[in-house]
């Protein structure tokens, strides 16, 4: 069985994340979408949340038979996915800063563990400046974010922040 790990902070999931993952579904059987738990760093959603809103978005992703669920995790990627019985991990690649970090993070989880390999995709045109952060940004600061993010994370952002 072919197993990878997809992960990141999806706070909030983008739909560039969505193309990423649905164009990664007819390489492997089993995907993992890995919810990492940082604790240094301020979410808009906890862990809980963000697995919860990725869940029900999927229930909408095109699998190509493969097998989509959600976890979260806390410390190396690497060792995550080893623990996981992934033998891939899944990353986007929107311009060439990603591929210069992504890069650099393919070397040293292949010296964490070298049994499993880091296969990146180029993210859609339409996604290629989409960032969950980016996002956020312009959503709180009042700009619209449809077509950006699923219409779910959308009303949950605005039922967080209180706004119609």
């Amino acid at each position: 069985m072919r197993k990878a790990i997809f992960p990141g902070s999806f706070d909030p999931i983008t739909n560039g994340h969505l193309d990423i993952l649905e164009r990664s579904t007819p390489l492997f059987d089993e995907i993992v979408v890995a919810v990492l738990n940082n604790p240094d760093k301020q979410p808009m959603f906890s862990v809980e949340e963000r697995c919860e809103m990725i869940r029900e978005v999927l229930k909408g992703v095109k699998r190509d038979g493969c097998h989509l669920t959600v976890e979260s995790f806390s410390g190396l990627t690497a060792e995550f996915a080893r623990a996981s019985g992934a033998s891939a991990i899944v990353r986007g690649i929107r311009a060439v800063g990603d591929y210069e970090y992504e890069l650099r993070m393919a070397l040293m989880n292949r010296r964490l563990e070298p049994s499993i390999e880091t296969v990146c995709l180029m993210a859609g045109e339409e996604y290629s400046y989409v960032s969950s952060t980016l996002t956020k940004q312009v959503f709180l600061l009042g700009g619209r974010v449809e077509g950006l993010i699923p219409e779910l994370v959308i009303a949950k952002m605005r039922e967080k922040l209180g706004k119609a």
